[in-house]
């Protein structure tokens, strides 16, 4: 109930705290005594009697008691409207908050655009009518904008750190590169696997990206590590990289199957709770699918590529043009070690 004063209730003595005092009491009750009986505590209200207060026309009938002790009827002083009221007044950092709270009608519609519709044509006709109005949006929004800060802070480490640890171990700074290559290539997969499925890239998707990385790497590191052991045995590059494909080409074929087909109940999954991790698990699985195919046969041909331009660095720098074999780390090392002893 919305209670505004008329003109002639200030010069009667009446304030507005005082009017919505008053039908309170009236109405809801006053406290006038409380006092203890054995364990119970016992609360005195006064109030109107039930048929006194069971209609708005006593309300409009209610006296009023001004500061001088005069008794005035409630429709001389006061009008009322019976409006719907807030059910809390939630704050925040000191200010009230109206929260707004939605989730998407279609799992596949992208978050992202929804937010950048609502920016664009909603934000600023708000902003318009209402410019003491600030907007904030959390949720799955700000969780986007955490994860995409700490992967912009964390992300570049940790390549940083696979690299070093692939280049001490191979004695070699272009085989980690070459690699870490194979990355953004399968993210190729990861586009064409959302948009066969009809969902959106979203934050889930990006999580499921950083699990890619970490199998590519192992997958590039098992067909790296049998063509150096390979190369140390004295066989030609191109022989030690053939060689070195068919001899693991069972392992990293069996982790991409036994991978695809352990998501594959998840992506066709149809129940709501599954639709959220549904992203991830294209992510991985197409990621994956695309990415063996890079291993099995672009990362060969970026490593005879790189051996290319390390033989004719070398050819520029010496003037005596070396085999495909003595520019590699694996085979230097051999060397370095014979040499030692």
């Amino acid at each position: 109930m919305k209670i505004t004063l008329k003109e002639r209730a200030y010069a009667m003595g009446f304030t507005l705290n005082n009017v919505i005092s008053q039908i309170r009491s009236g109405f809801f009750g006053y406290q006038v005594q409380r006092f203890q009986r054995g364990q119970d505590e016992i609360k005195v209200w006064v109030r109107y009697e039930l048929d006194q207060r069971s209609s708005l026309q006593h309300l409009d009938d209610m006296r009023l008691v001004n500061t001088k002790g005069e008794r005035v009827p409630l429709r001389e002083v006061a009008n009322y409207t019976i409006e719907r009221g807030e059910i809390s007044i939630n704050h925040l950092d000191g200010q009230r908050e109206i929260r707004i709270d939605a989730d998407l009608k279609d799992p596949s519609t992208s978050a992202t655009d929804v937010m950048a519709d609502i920016k664009s044509d909603l934000l600023p006709i708000m902003n318009e009518r209402y410019p003491g109005v600030k907007t904030l949006f959390e949720g799955q929004n700000r969780q986007a904008e955490k994860t995409a800060g700490s992967a912009a802070a964390v992300l570049p480490v940790i390549i940083f750190l696979i690299f070093v640890i692939i280049a001490f171990t191979f004695r070699s700074f272009d085989q980690p590169i070459v690699l870490l290559l194979m990355v953004p290539f399968s993210l190729i997969g990861v586009g064409w696997g959302h948009w066969i499925h009809g969902y959106a890239i979203n934050v889930l998707s990006f999580l499921g990206i950083i699990a890619l990385i970490g199998i590519i790497v192992n997958d590039g590191l098992v067909l790296i590590s049998k063509f150096n052991i390979y190369l140390k045995e004295g066989m030609k590059y191109e022989d030690a990289i053939i060689a070195a494909g068919k001899s693991r080409f069972r392992a990293i074929f069996l982790t991409t199957v036994t991978t695809i087909a352990g998501l594959s109940p998840l992506i066709f999954e149809t129940s709501r709770q599954a639709q959220f991790l549904i992203p991830m698990a294209i992510s991985i699985a197409y990621g994956i699918g695309l990415a063996t195919v890079l291993t099995l046969v672009m990362l060969p041909l970026m490593l005879k590529l790189s051996n290319d331009i390390k033989v004719l660095w070398q050819w520029y720098i010496t003037g005596i043009k070396p085999s495909s074999e003595d520019v590699e780390g694996a085979v230097i090392e051999l060397k370095t070690e014979e040499d030692a002893k």
